[in-house]
This record gives C-alpha cells, structure tokens and sequence, in this order.
C-alpha cells in the first residue's frame, strides 16, 4: 500500500508531490483534532460523575470540541484543495508531458495499436488519476492517519485497551494487503479493457462510413459490444473479489470493537479500570470501528491507480530519438544523403541511398508503390533516424540540430490533410502562431482559398470540424498549403499532395503549390507526369534503392522505371480521350 502511494506522489512531479505531501502534513493536523473527540468525551464523563466540578470539567469539554471543530474545519479546507489542486495538475501536465514526449519519438511508433493505447492513457486514464486517484489516495491516507491517532490517544488513556486497538487494526491491514495482491492482476485487466474500449471506440467512428458502406454494422457493433461487455465483466469481476475481504475486514473492525467493550468492562468489575474509563473506551471503539472503514473502504482500489501511473509512464519512457542538439541556422539548404539505410521490424525500407538536392531546386521522387519514396522523405525531415550513413541540411548533419530548430527549416503539405477543430484562421495560423489577420489572408490569397473562406458564415472566424469534416479535400488541401505558406520555411516536403483532387480544384491547388514552393527547396513525391516532368531533377526509387536520376528528358531515353511510368500515363490518357470521342460520336 505505501509503496503504491510513494509510487503516485512520484509520479505527480516535485510541485504537486510536494502539494500532496503538505496535505498529509495537514491531514496529521485533522486526524490529531479528531481524536481529540476522545479527550473531550472523557471531561464530559468525569464532569457528570462529579457533581462539584461539573461546570468546569463540561466547560473543558466544549473548549476541547470547539477548537477540534475549528482545527477539523481549517484543516480539512486546505488539504481538501491541496489534494484536488494536486490531483488535476497531475494529471494535466502529464497530458502535457505525454504530448511532448510523442514530438520525438520515431514515427514507426504511430500506428492503428499505439494511437488506442495513447488515447486511451491521455483520456480515460488521466481522468482517473485526476478525479479518482487523487481521492483514494487521500482518503486512504487520511484514514490510517485518524486511525494511528486514535490507537494514540487510547494507548494515552489505558495501555491495555490500546494494545487490543493495535492488534485489531494490523489484523485489519493484514486483510487489507493480500486483498491488495489478490486485486493486482484484475486491476491490470480492467485497465487493458478501458483501453481496448477506447480503441474500439476510435475504430468504430473513424472507420464508420467504410462500415455502413459495405453493409458491416452488425460485425464491426460486435466487436465493440464484445470490449464493452469485457470491461463489464472485470469490473463486476473486481467488485465480487473484493466483497470478501470488505466483509473480513468489516468482521475485525466490529471484533474489535466487541473485545474492547468486552474488555473495559471486565477490568471495571476487576477494579482495574474506573466506569468513567470503562466508557470512555467503549465509546472509543466505535471512533476507531470508523476511522477504519474510511482506510479500508478506499484502498482497494489503490493498484488500479497503480497500473494507471504505470501505464502513463510506459509511454513517458519510450526511447526518443536524440533530441539534445544545438540551435543552428544553417547557411544553405542543400541536402545530401550520404549512404544511408534504414530498416523497419527488421525489414530493410531503405537501403544505402546517396542523393544531393541543391538549395532552391525541385526534386521529385516517383517509383512503385512501397518502394520507399515517402520513407526517405521522413529521413530527410527526421521524422525517422538512419540507421547507416548520414543526412546533412547545410552541411550538417540533422542529429546535431535541436528538434525545434531542424523542424523550423521544413514546411510539409501531405496528401491526408489534417485540420483541427478551430477557426480556419487558427488552423492556417498553426504554421506561425503570432501570425496577424492580414497575414492570415494574404497567406490564404497566396493559396487560393481566401475567395471560398470569406462566403462561409463566419468567414475566417468559422470553426471547422475534427479534421476539417465540414471543408471539401481541396478545400483541405489549399488551407494546408496557406498553413505551410505562413511557415515559410526554406525547404518544402509535398507528398501526393494533388493525388485525391477534383478537377474543379486542381487549377487552384497547383497555382496554391506555385505560391508555396517559389524560391523553396521542393521535394515532391508524385504520381502525375505534369507535376514531375519540369522537376530539376527526378529520382526514380525502387525496392529501397535508387534506381534512375536525371531530368525527364534525360530518363525519356533510358529503358527503365520512369519511361513506362510516363508510356502508361500516356496510353490511359489516350484511351480515356478516345473512349470519350467514341460515346460522344
């Protein structure tokens, strides 16, 4: 049990722990005034057996109570929003913590399993930490400290009755920690089914038009039912483990108090104990009989709370890449692969590539489908470390760049456009921060999006949908590009960013990526020949290798990848031209 609570108080961070160790401090000040109950109760006692003293002893007895109160009620304000304070931050700045953290892990790690498994740590988890562990640990913390008080001031008053209090409350948290260990490996399962049913959550809406499109609504709600009725299952599971122990400890605490009542009263008839003792105890064991149930009632949930920090801290200890470079500016932006590799689950994506893109000149990638195109663009922005040879912007390697200023020098427009749900000034914004309204529009008039922007209702002020759900994808597209515009960093990454566009949109979205990539340093991954074919240069990947480079020109004259890429292009060009002229014949 302490060893979870250390555990928690750890994990909080030096300020909250330091907030919840001077609750406890307080905590001690309010289990000290509520045994104090007993003090009071004993004056009131003798005052009635002592009918010349009355008035004084009963005066004595209230002053006791009056400043207990006082104290309890003092006491109980401050460790209450200690505790609460404590609590939240926690569980706020590990959200914080968390999102950091993910900055600079490699992005091998997002995938479909991870993304579950973070939502579910950053949500349900930390909502947990926040509201319901910070109370269980505060109350069972309380608990053991009104206890101990109580077991105090009885040993204080007769040493007999507070040795059987003693030996009631260790048999009772002898009780209370093998139920402990008995709940561990149930606390573990809960806590995998509350993640699987965020996963199973997430799947479900993300994947919804796929499911109602292909007719899988009873497969797919099964599926999420199934995680729904496990987590019921463990939670039922939990709470019929733990009756059994309640109810032991509910059988030691009233033991208990039975021996203690027993016990004053033999002593009395023995002459070895007064009645107004004799009652007092009595009436103290229904204190403890209380003080008790609070410690034991809590605790059992204590090694949720375990697997809970454990969980967050898993993801908190994922190895980063190096991320403690230096501050550079570079000089230029020429890039140079020098031999580079790079492997996946021991499957070898990239294998030793060399590849120089002069600053201000366009490069673009083409080849088969998995043959690595977006892969060593990853390289190149380091969203991945090589694991042989080196990547250089400027002429120096990307390792020995911090994150912050590497990532100020690259600007990306990706084929699947994410937008947050914000105002669409906010979205374009996200690429400069401090960015002012005329720079907003002159950045959207740049990507020929400012007419559409200013016919919605709010225009630039008009909140979007979770991933811009309420924008069309070339609407999408074209505020991802003003967003990358507003960066207006010297090397631009543009993967399949035409790749899903309407015709009605492409004239925009190409005069967009002019606007984007003039004077820019362009690597562009691409299928369409138009897009490609005034490149400075096109590198031809294939299984991980490069295969071809040269101009279009040039590669028109090799034998190869590229030439049958344009000669199929062209041929379904052809064809779609003349089944047309066929229909309209």
């Amino acid at each position: 049990m302490f060893e979870i609570l250390a555990k928690f108080f750890k994990f909080s961070g030096k300020e909250n722990e330091n907030k919840f160790k001077l609750s406890i401090v307080i905590g001690l000040a309010e289990a000290l005034a509520s045994a104090m109950k007993i003090p009071a109760i004993m004056y009131v006692l003798i005052g009635l057996m002592s009918k010349e003293a009355m008035g004084k002893y009963i005066i004595g007895s209230i002053a006791i109570m009056g400043i207990a109160i006082v104290v309890d009620i003092i006491c109980k304000r401050f460790s209450t929003v200690l505790q609460t304070e404590g609590g939240y931050n926690a569980s706020a700045f590990t959200r914080i913590k968390i999102a950091e953290h993910l900055r600079y892990l490699p992005m091998g790690y997002f995938n479909s399993n991870s993304i579950g498994e973070i939502s579910s740590v950053t949500t349900n988890t930390m909502e947990m930490l926040g509201d319901i562990a910070a109370r269980v640990v505060m109350l069972t913390t309380q608990g053991i400290l009104e206890t101990t008080m109580i077991v105090l001031m009885i040993l204080i008053f007769d040493w007999r009755i507070g040795l059987i209090s003693a030996a009631g409350v260790v048999i009772f948290f002898v009780i209370n920690s093998i139920m402990q260990k008995a709940g561990k490996s149930d606390s573990e399962k809960k806590v995998q089914c509350d993640t699987e049913l965020i996963s199973q959550i997430m799947e479900y809406i993300q994947g919804i038009s796929e499911v109602k499109s292909y007719n899988l609504l009873g497969k797919q709600a099964k599926r999420l039912n199934d995680a729904n009725e496990a987590c019921a299952k463990i939670n039922t599971k939990m709470e019929l483990l733990f009756v059994p122990y309640h109810f032991l400890q509910g059988i030691v605490t009233k033991i208990t108090g039975a021996v203690i009542v027993i016990s004053s009263a033999a002593f009395y008839i023995n002459g070895t104990m007064s009645a107004i003792y004799a009652i007092g105890m009595t009436i103290s064991a229904f204190m403890l009989y209380s003080s008790l149930e609070c410690a034991g009632n809590y605790s059992s949930l204590l090694h949720v709370v375990s697997v809970c920090v454990d969980k967050a801290n898993a993801i908190l200890e994922l190895d980063t890449m190096d991320i403690d470079g230096k501050e550079i500016k570079p000089q230029n932006c020429n890039i140079k692969l020098d031999h580079i590799s790079f492997s996946y689950d021991k499957r070898k994506i990239i294998d030793d590539v060399s590849l120089s893109i002069p600053e201000k000149t366009t490069t673009a990638i083409v080849g088969p489908s998995g043959g690595g195109k977006s892969t060593l663009c990853n390289l190149i922005a380091r969203f991945w470390d090589v694991d042989e040879g080196k990547v250089t912007l400027g002429g120096v390697n990307v390792k020995d760049y911090s994150m912050n200023s590497l990532m100020n020098n690259f600007s990306f427009v990706f084929q699947t456009v994410y937008l947050f749900a914000d105002t669409i000034e906010n979205n374009i914004k996200f690429g400069r921060q401090d960015a002012t309204h005329e720079e907003v529009v002159a950045a959207a008039k740049k990507a020929c999006c400012h007419e559409f922007i200013s016919q919605l209702p709010n225009g630039y002020d008009t909140v979007i949908g979770e991933g811009g759900s309420s924008l069309s994808g070339g609407q999408k597209q074209r505020i991802s590009i003003a967003r990358a515009i507003m960066k207006d960093a010297p090397v631009v990454i543009l993967d399949e960013a035409t790749a899903n566009v309407d015709p009605e949109n492409e004239k925009d979205l190409m005069d967009a990526i002019e606007a984007l990539t003039k004077e820019k340093t362009i690597i562009m991954i691409a299928h369409r020949l138009k897009t490609v074919r005034h490149a400075d240069q096109i590198v031809v990947v294939d299984k991980g290798r490069i295969v071809q480079k040269g101009t279009h020109e040039q590669l028109m004259t090799q034998d190869g990848i590229y030439k049958r890429f344009v000669d199929a292009r062209e041929q379904a060009v052809s064809w779609k031209l003349a089944s047309f002229m066929r229909v309209s014949g």
